[in-house]
C-alpha cells in the first residue's frame, strides 16, 4: 500500500527530475559540419561547396553560412551556418532535395561530421540589438543519454519473415569505448515499415559505427536486404550511406517525467497528412511536456521521432492501457485530428533489448 508521504514523493520526483531535449523552443540554431577532404581535392571540394551555398541560400529559413579551412591541416575544413530555428533545418536536411544537393560533395570528401547548436547566449559589437534574435532562454538539463531512431520499409508480403529475422540475433557488444556505450534497441513494425529505436550514452556516431562493424549485425542486415524495399549494398560504400541517410529519423523531442521506474515501452504510429509532420511532432511535444508535470500521468519518458512525414512516438508508461494516443488537451485535439491521415496505430513491438548495466 502507498502512504501520502510516498505519494507526495512520487510528485515531487516527477517536478524535479524531467529532463528534456526540444527543437521546438523557437530560438535560433547553429549548424557545424566539419569535413576531412581527400589530399589534392581541396579546389574540387571548394567548387562543390560554392554550387551548394547558392542552393542553400534560397531555402527558407536559412540565416547565413561560413566556409573555413584548417590553418594547421589544408584536409579539414568546417562550415557553419545559421538557421531561424530547427525545423526548416530538419525540413531540409532530411530531405530528398539535400540528398540531391550534396552529391557532388562525395566524390571529394572522406568524412563528415555534423553538429547542430541551439544558440543560448551572443556576446561583441557585431551583435545587433536593434534585431530580434531568438536565443534559448535557458540551458536544457540531459541525461547524458542520445537517442536515434532508423526507419525503412520491407516489401509487402514479407513482414513476417523479415520480423524474424530482425528478433532472432545475437546482441553486439555494449561497450563501444572508454565513453561510448549502447544502452538499449527497441524494433517495432507497423505493416511493412520497420523502427529501430537506440539509445547511447556517449558518441552516437562512434556507437552507429561500432554496430555496423559487428559481425551479428552484419549478418542480420545481409539476411533483410532481400526484403528490403529500396536496395541497397553494404559494401558499396555510397549505397549504405544513401540508404541509412534516407533511414535516419531523428529524436526532435523527448522529456522524462520520473527516471527511477522502467515502465512498459511502446510506440504509436502517426499517419500524417502530406506536409504536416512538423507540426504534428510539435503537437505531440507540447502534449508530452503537458504529461511530464501531471503527476497523474501514466506516461515516464516519451520521445517523438520525425522525418518528412513519418512520426512516430516512443514511450515508457506505468500502464500501457491507460496512455492516449491522441491529445486530450481540447485546444490541440481538432488541429490534432485534421493532421491525421488515419486512425493512430500502436507497433506491434518486436525486440527490446538493454545492455545489463545500461
Amino acid at each position: 500500500m502507498t502512504t501520502t508521504s510516498e505519494q507526495v514523493s512520487e510528485v515531487l520526483t516527477r517536478q524535479v527530475s524531467k529532463v528534456s531535449q526540444s527543437v521546438f523552443d523557437g530560438s535560433r540554431l547553429r549548424v557545424v559540419l566539419l569535413v576531412d577532404v581527400y589530399d589534392g581535392a581541396q579546389q574540387q571540394f571548394l567548387e562543390a561547396y560554392e554550387q551548394l551555398c547558392n542552393q542553400v541560400a534560397s531555402v527558407p529559413g536559412h540565416v547565413s553560412d561560413q566556409l573555413c579551412q584548417s590553418i594547421e591541416n589544408p584536409s579539414q575544413w568546417l562550415i557553419t551556418s545559421e538557421w531561424e530555428s530547427a525545423p526548416p533545418f530538419l525540413a531540409w536536411v532530411n530531405s530528398e532535395e539535400h540528398v540531391r544537393m550534396v552529391e557532388p560533395l562525395h566524390s571529394c570528401v572522406r568524412d563528415t561530421r555534423s553538429l547542430r547548436f541551439h544558440i543560448v547566449r551572443e556576446t561583441g559589437a557585431a551583435v545587433d540589438r536593434s534585431q530580434h534574435r531568438r536565443l534559448q532562454t535557458s540551458p536544457r538539463i540531459g541525461d547524458g543519454v542520445i537517442r536515434h531512431a532508423l526507419t525503412f520499409t520491407v516489401r509487402p508480403g514479407t513482414e513476417e519473415k523479415a520480423a524474424k529475422i530482425l528478433a532472432d540475433y545475437a546482441s553486439p557488444e555494449a561497450r563501444v569505448d572508454d565513453t561510448t556505450r549502447l544502452c538499449r534497441t527497441s524494433l517495432f513494425m507497423h505493416g511493412n515499415r520497420v523502427v529501430r529505436a537506440i539509445e547511447v550514452r556517449g558518441d552516437l556516431l562512434a556507437a552507429l559505427r561500432h554496430v555496423a562493424q559487428q559481425p551479428e549485425v552484419r549478418a542480420v542486415e545481409e539476411a533483410i536486404n532481400p526484403y528490403l524495399e529500396q536496395d541497397r549494398d553494404l559494401n558499396d560504400q555510397e549505397s549504405a550511406r544513401v540508404f541509412f541517410t534516407r533511414a535516419a529519423l531523428p529524436a526532435v523531442h523527448h522529456v522524462t517525467a520520473d527516471g527511477l521506474s522502467q515502465g512498459e515501452r511502446y510506440a504509436q504510429y502517426y499517419p500524417v497528412v502530406s506536409g504536416c509532420g512538423m507540426r504534428l511532432a510539435e503537437l505531440l511535444a507540447q502534449h508530452d511536456e503537458a504529461a511530464a508535470e501531471d503527476p497523474a500521468s501514466p506516461v515516464l519518458r516519451s520521445t517523438v521521432f520525425q522525418r518528412d512525414d513519418v512520426v512516430v512516438r516512443l514511450v515508457d508508461v506505468r500502464d500501457a492501457a491507460g496512455a492516449e494516443p491522441l491529445l486530450q488537451r481540447p485546444e490541440h485535439t481538432a488541429e490534432l485530428k485534421s493532421l491525421l491521415d488515419g486512425e493512430v496505430v500502436r507497433m506491434t513491438l518486436v525486440t527490446d533489448r538493454r545492455s545489463p548495466d545500461a
